[in-house]
């Protein structure tokens, strides 16, 4: 039997049973894995379960997308074989002619899939301030925007944008709000309840925690034309996810809680420590009370303020590489949210339009120990 997600357990007990079925057969406690493609008619060629084919459903994809539902509060979930499938099957429902929202600063390769999109099918972008708090109401076309994006905090400066406030400014103008909320997942962050309409996660991150599985989640408050759209466009653009990685995201779902709230609590000690460092110019992270946007931070930020953070080193972008070079504990990689702590130079890795400060460094924290983490950043900073 599948466990009943509508009981109002706490989220940590959902996540630790992960809405798993027990096996009547053998009694096992653990999922089990659906490779089959295609799914058996009985006798008078009805089908013999809810199931027809992978490419339009599979068991493993239903375990992950009930319980991402409950996790949000949403009405129903659509896992995707990336988080850029997920994205771009959003970016799909709009028209020619449709205007499209986001901030000018964001995970990068969703907004180049905006910009092409744009020049591509005449949507209209604009890309509004993120550090003006009436940047969102300013680029808002009536009649005209009908998808409002936003990131919160955006990725890499974690400023924090006001979900309530921006779905307030998208109804407004009949636009819909999709929040990505990819770094802070429900443990912390429900945009659902605060006026946001669809929620994204790359689940590749957070959510799989194990730096082994690629996949993105879509969560709808409500079950309606855009939302029936979108399912359409999974199935037939063929952006599902393979019944093994759903069974890995899954299992990796199960440690959400307690890895966020190590990541959450080293990341927070890593930013106190280095905040006023005479080889730091500055730290970015929204659980400073320092931070320009503390306050909106924790309204939203409920459970944790998360494992990312960036520091703008003193210098430019040699004295930042040379930081990286120093590192031992923190991998230089791209990706975040898993057990182990990455580091990132953001300028490095983005085109020319990028607008990342050539001094910033994205650490990705994970759940090794905080001391040694921060000895080992002390000692790289030092070496500068």
């Amino acid at each position: 039997m599948l466990f009943d997600l509508k009981k109002q357990e706490h989220i940590n007990t959902l996540l630790a049973k992960a809405g798993h079925k027990i096996d009547k057969n053998s009694g096992s406690v653990i999922p089990s894995i659906h490779p089959s493609t295609t799914y058996a008619r009985d006798e008078d060629y009805n089908l013999i379960s809810e199931y027809l084919y992978t490419r339009l459903d599979n068991q493993n994809y239903t375990e992950v997308e009930l319980l991402c539902a409950k996790l949000d509060n949403g009405a129903d979930a659509l896992v995707f074989s990336s988080g850029m499938a997920a994205i771009a099957a959003v970016l799909e429902t709009l028209n020619v002619g449709d205007h499209l929202v986001a901030p000018n600063v964001m995970y990068y390769a969703a907004q180049d899939w905006m910009r092409y999109i744009s020049n591509k099918h005449g949507i209209g972008l604009t890309l509004f301030d993120v550090t003006d708090e009436e940047g969102i109401s300013q680029a808002i076309i009536p009649g005209k925007t009908k998808l409002v994006w936003i990131e919160s905090p955006v990725n890499p400066t974690w400023d924090v944008i006001d979900i309530q406030r921006a779905a307030e400014f998208a109804h407004s103008a009949e636009a819909i709000l999709c929040v990505d909320c990819t770094v802070v997942s429900p443990i912390t962050t429900k945009a659902l309840d605060l006026g946001a309409d669809i929620v994204f996660h790359s689940a590749s991150k957070y959510y799989n925690g194990h730096s082994d599985v690629i996949a993105g989640i879509l969560v709808t408050k409500e079950i309606n034309e855009r939302w029936e759209e979108i399912k359409y466009i999974r199935t037939h653009a063929g952006g599902v996810l393979g019944p093994f990685e759903a069974w890995l995201l899954l299992r990796g779902m199960r440690t959400l809680s307690i890895r966020f709230e190590r990541v959450s609590q080293n990341a927070l000690k890593i930013a106190q420590h280095f905040e006023y460092h005479s080889k730091v110019e500055k730290v970015l992270y929204p659980g400073l009370k320092s931070h320009s946007h503390h306050l909106i931070a924790a309204r939203q930020m409920t459970n944790g303020f998360g494992g990312m953070l960036s520091i703008l080193v003193k210098g430019g972008s040699e004295e930042a590489l040379r930081v990286v070079k120093k590192l031992k504990h923190f991998v230089p990689a791209t990706s975040l949210g898993g057990v182990e702590s990455l580091v990132e130079h953001r300028a490095s890795v983005e085109s020319e339009k990028s607008t990342v400060p050539k001094n910033l460094l994205r650490f990705s924290v994970g759940i090794e120990d905080v001391n040694d983490l921060i000895n080992d950043l002390d000692q790289a900073l030092n070496k500068i």
